[in-house]
């Protein structure tokens, strides 16, 4: 993942930002205009009280983050680290792939606006590419691996089923390889990291990567997006 200060590291990420970013267009939006069938796992709004959280990687949190912060009932988003120990949660530390972590966001949101269902179709038809083992676009190493971090049964099962359907229902051209394992700790990221996207819109890893995701969440999903 390129830093916020130009180096030779994203240098070499710039020159692989030409490779064709995935359209996730055979799933369903929220509107009832997908291609692929009504997934078992969703739910109605939940009767749960108070804020929920979840936590989810897929590639640099820098996208991931600016996605969930335009989703329609989500309080907060805070890009971290997760899967690894605390001593080594840290940017530089956790780059070179050696920590365990993987680049995670962790998402509050309020449960009678927005089901963890709806968050996953989010995760997974616009946020990054569940098919990509261990990168996600021009970065490369399990810290960009894609995650689920359950923090409960409930969330574990959600998440199990949706993958599951999906595979069935072929709606990418390559098996799912998201993880989904317990979540155990989640450590937020440095200051510089968090909401990367709305502080450097013209840097070029974002217009290249990630504004392309907001567009498709602006598209395919109307209902949910929020300015």
């Amino acid at each position: 993942m390129c830093k916020s200060k130009f180096s030779i590291d994203c240098f070499r990420s710039l020159a692989r930002l030409l490779v064709v970013l995935p359209v996730f267009g055979a799933l369903a939006s929220f509107t009832g205009h997908g291609q692929v069938p009504e997934l078992a796992a969703r739910s109605g709004p939940s009767t749960a009280q108070g804020e929920q959280t979840a936590v989810l990687a897929g590639g640099c949190f820098w996208g991931v983050d600016a996605v969930f912060k335009h989703v329609r009932g989500v309080t907060s988003v805070v890009s971290g680290y997760s899967g690894g120990r605390a001593a080594t949660a840290q940017y530089e530390v956790v780059s070179t792939g050696a920590t365990g972590h993987a680049e995670s966001v962790k998402i509050t949101y309020d449960p009678s606006e927005i089901t963890y269902s709806d968050l996953l179709t989010v995760f997974f038809s616009v946020a990054h590419d569940p098919t990509q083992l261990n990168r996600q676009g021009p970065d490369r190493g399990s810290q960009y691996r894609s995650v689920i971090f359950y923090a409960n049964e409930d969330q574990r099962q959600t998440a199990q089923a949706t993958i599951d359907q999906l595979n069935k229902a072929k709606a990418f051209s390559a098996p799912i390889v998201t993880q989904v394992v317990p979540l155990k700790d989640f450590y937020p990221a440095e200051g510089y990291h968090q909401n990367f996207l709305a502080r450097h819109p013209d840097y070029p890893y974002i217009v290249y990567n990630d504004l392309p995701k907001l567009r498709r969440l602006r598209e395919q999903f109307p209902a949910l997006y929020k300015q």
